[in-house]
């Protein structure tokens, strides 16, 4: 028997063993059946000691929550743990929609098996009249040669395959010593090369479950067997074997020579913001004393890093940006984590996971950051000092978990109207959690933003055999839309987000405090002869928009779709005019 280990992107947290013959039990997750409590690591005692205990209680489905019947729309329950088995509820199909539903949307190719079921960060980069599609997790990487969309062809391939059978290669997260989470490139004008920062990070998943039971395995993430920071890369080619590795850095700044195993902290998560030039802007617990959380396998609440880039192959340290409810052994700072409603739930997720984003590079003339906190809310900052950055204003709103708060940040329209737009995700199948607003947030004055309005709930299209998407099986709700590597960065009035089972949804935002659904592709869900049933509930779960060409990938399960829209314009089959990364 090949053994188990446990996967959590997106919206789905599923324990998986690799021969696909076998899910681990509800009752063995986050904590049931794990043994006692049993705190010995001295920050997470500090943790468990400055907060209440105030788990969720489970609730009923088709009591606490479920459908309407009366107008065939479902009421999401009030709270929930996090959960690998979520159940499901009167009303739901007992089977996986094979049907696709599109709207303002066609499809222009699609590419089986390219991912995992679970997770892609994407990037393109252009490389002697190529456009290449990056698309990875931390246990695959597949490159696509995708100058003409309709005819693309894998240049590189390196990680599991997945298909009926499951990963073509076991993947032990606790084993693996060197792989990167999210990727950044751009164009450095200093050393007129495409350059990658590549994260590396602890891993969040697979490495434990229940941090108030597992001893050993917290020991093991404080002295992690991979790097906490962050590895820069000159990209001489396309593929790897042509990439030089010029810089190393850890993000455990107090520690700059610590080695692998002594680093504090959790590295840095996800991708960067960075345009290629002076500043670069990173989500990062520099140590161990960024303990306030309540996230279950999590031992971490991560806040900025500022970083100076001017020389790539010398990154440096410039400032640590912190908000109140992170640090242990400030008294202020657990004083205001007692004050979040959240604190005790042993469920949400404290602190960012995607680093501040801009509209344009500090060195441009950006000056306003946003970033979402998780639990700990929305915050805007100033960094026209990035030695000295500045808290401006903050928005917080009701709990909603299990699920993740506050985590992607889209400035693709702030210039033109001073608003964004910031949402959280569902981490737990069958609507068994809040669902997750994304918000429009007015911030004209950055000292005072306000939620302005949400974005619509999908609804089912017409000729569905569902009245609403939590009937549809799996997870519902937004992920992210896609990041600032698209190249041109967005289109003015029109923003695209991934939304599991809802397939990807576009979005007028024209007016952007009435914002409505223009268009959608829902695929179908994958089947058996495709990929292992226990993998299908994540659906959608990732977009990346070619804006340059009206492209858009759609990452979903059992493989990537190219997509066009009307909506965007005629697509491009042709090289891009001009190359991306832009040169600056």
């Amino acid at each position: 028997m090949k053994r188990s280990f446990g996967i959590r992107a997106g919206g789905v947290l599923a324990a998986v063993l690799l021969n696909a013959t076998m899910l681990t039990p509800a009752s063995a997750q986050h904590g049931q059946e794990m043994g006692p409590i049993n705190v010995v690591d001295p920050w997470l005692k500090a943790w468990q000691d400055a907060t209440p205990e105030n788990p969720p209680t489970p609730p009923t489905p088709g009591v606490d929550y479920g459908m309407d019947p009366e107008t065939g729309a479902f009421r999401h329950p009030v709270s929930t743990p996090l959960t690998t088995s979520a159940p499901s509820f009167p009303g739901q199909l007992d089977h996986w929609d094979q049907k696709s539903y599109a709207k303002n949307v066609d499809v222009v190719a699609f590419y089986p098996a390219v991912t995992s079921p679970w997770h892609a960060w994407a990037s393109v980069v252009d490389f002697e009249g190529k456009r290449y599609l990056y698309t990875h997790d931390r246990d695959y990487l597949r490159i696509m040669d995708v100058t003409d969309p309709r005819a693309a062809k894998i240049v590189w391939s390196q990680g599991g395959v997945w298909s009926a059978e499951g990963s073509s290669e076991d993947f032990d997260a606790s084993a693996v010593t060197d792989y990167f989470g999210g990727v950044t490139i751009a164009w450095s004008e200093t050393l007129q090369r495409n350059v990658l920062v590549a994260s590396y990070e602890i891993g969040r998943f697979g490495l434990m479950e229940d941090k108030r039971r597992q001893p050993d395995k917290v020991e093991a993430q404080r002295h992690y067997n991979s790097l906490k920071g962050f590895k820069v890369y000159v990209m001489n080619g396309p593929t790897p074997d042509q990439w030089e590795l010029i810089a190393t850095r850890t993000t455990d700044y107090r520690h700059p020579d610590a080695p692998i195993g002594e680093q504090q902290g959790s590295g840095a998560l996800d991708g960067v913001t960075w345009w290629g030039g002076k500043y670069m802007l990173l989500s990062s617990a520099p140590d161990d004393s960024y303990g306030l959380t309540e996230y279950p396998d999590y031992l971490y609440s991560p806040g900025y890093q500022v970083w100076d880039m001017a020389d790539p192959a010398d990154p440096k340290f410039v400032s640590q940006i912190t908000v109140p409810g992170q640090v242990l052994g400030d008294p202020e700072s657990e004083a205001a984590y007692r004050a979040n409603p959240r604190a005790g739930n042993r469920t949400s997720w404290m602190g960012s996971r995607t680093p501040i984003v801009l509209s344009k590079p500090v060195e441009d003339g950006g000056r306003i950051g946003f970033g979402g906190m998780g639990g700990l809310g929305f915050y805007s900052f100033d960094l026209g000092d990035p030695a000295n950055p500045k808290t401006l204003g903050h928005i917080s709103v009701p709990p909603s978990f299990a699920g993740t708060e506050f985590d992607n940040v889209d400035v693709s329209q702030y210039d033109r109207t001073g608003f964004v737009f910031s949402n959280g995700y569902p981490m737990n199948e069958n609507c068994y959690e809040p669902y997750k607003d994304i918000f429009s947030i007015d911030a004209r004055d950055p000292a005072n933003p306000r939620i302005a309005a949400r974005f619509p709930r999908p609804t089912p299209p017409p000729g569905a055999e569902f009245t609403d998407f939590c009937q549809r099986r799996g997870s519902f709700g937004p992920k992210r839309s896609g990041g600032l590597g698209q190249p041109e960065y967005g289109r003015q009035g029109i923003v695209t987000y991934a939304f599991y089972n809802a397939g990807i949804q576009l979005f007028d935002v024209s007016n952007p405090e009435q914002p409505t659904i223009a268009g959608y592709f829902v695929p179908r869900f994958a089947n058996e002869t495709e990929t292992p049933e226990y993998t299908f509930g994540n659906s959608t779960f990732a977009v990346f928009t070619e804006y340059d060409r009206n492209i858009i990938w759609a990452f979903s399960v059992n493989g990537v779709y190219a997509l066009s829209s009307p909506l965007l314009g005629e697509p491009s089959f042709a090289p891009p005019e001009k190359p991306w990364p832009e040169r600056r």
